[in-house]
């Protein structure tokens, strides 16, 4: 199986998306994964330009609709799927409706993210995220007994400071997330936050090894599926989730090295 790693976006949108490219080029990433929110088709179609010239793949992201409007939301969301299937990515990887929406109004919001799906041949993959529809472990497997062909974009540590503990006293929840994944989003949380200062030191090495084991068997069940291919986004964030020393802009760790570590934590894990 070969395992694909892809570069955020998130965290370096301040820099000139040349240099952005010419910098993920560098590290040994495989592609990058970023949405086009502003709808902009041709500063779309430019960044598209670029990370094909450099021979970069693309998971187009889905994050910013966020009408309270469970009708309006639906036609926003549509809209902006609709808008990322014209880039062609590898998938889209969607954080979908809204926590406090109804189920039946998120059931129609997947519904329509399925008929773009079938009418473009464009994966669409849904994010465990808080805030969204898949913002807890018991909500998610709702939808995914629902919905047999649903398929996740798995960050977990989500989940983990939703719910303030390790999900041990939700195994079916997991195990049924885990059997769903196709992509994962590899950023280390804990039960008091979605991210932690630096995954690399041994004060979080447990959590570390929380996550690590929930992963390997994501890729174990992809493995034993028979895909030819598994994709990973190391997933750590910018301020707030990157911590700062109060009363300073000094981070505690630095995002991009966070992201290209795990990125090589993995692949001297997993043997690619």
């Amino acid at each position: 199986m070969q395992i694909e790693y892809y570069c955020p976006i998130w965290g370096s949108t301040e820099i000139p998306f040349d240099d952005f490219i010419a910098r993920v080029k560098d590290a040994g990433y495989d592609g990058v994964e970023m949405g086009f929110p502003s709808g902009d088709a041709a500063k779309r179609d430019l960044r598209l330009a670029a990370l094909k010239n450099s021979g970069l793949k693309l998971i187009a992201q889905h994050y910013e609709t966020e009408n309270a409007d469970p009708g309006g939301h639906l036609t926003e969301y549509q809209n902006r799927l609709r808008f990322l299937t014209e880039a062609e990515p590898e998938f889209i990887s969607s954080q979908t409706g809204r926590d406090f929406f109804e189920f039946e109004d998120n059931l129609r919001i997947i519904a329509a993210a399925d008929e773009i799906a079938g009418k473009t041949g464009q994966k669409i993959l849904h994010e465990t995220h808080r805030s969204k529809l898949s913002f807890a472990a018991h909500i998610t497997k709702r939808f995914l007994e629902k919905l047999p062909n649903m398929r996740l974009t798995l960050d977990i540590s989500h989940w983990f400071c939703v719910h303030e503990r390790f999900l041990t006293d939700q195994p079916t929840a997991v195990d049924l997330a885990v059997s769903r994944t196709d992509h994962l989003h590899a950023r280390v949380g804990h039960d008091q936050g979605s991210q932690v200062p630096d995954f690399r030191i041994p004060e979080w090495r447990t959590v570390l090894d929380t996550h690590l084991a929930i992963w390997d068997r994501v890729l174990a069940g992809a493995r034993a599926d028979g895909r030819d291919r598994f994709t990973v986004t190391p997933g750590f964030g910018p301020a707030p989730y990157t911590l700062y020393r109060p009363g300073t802009n000094h981070p505690l760790a630095d995002q991009w090295q966070l992201n290209i570590d795990m990125m090589a934590l993995l692949k001297k894990r997993w043997g690619s």
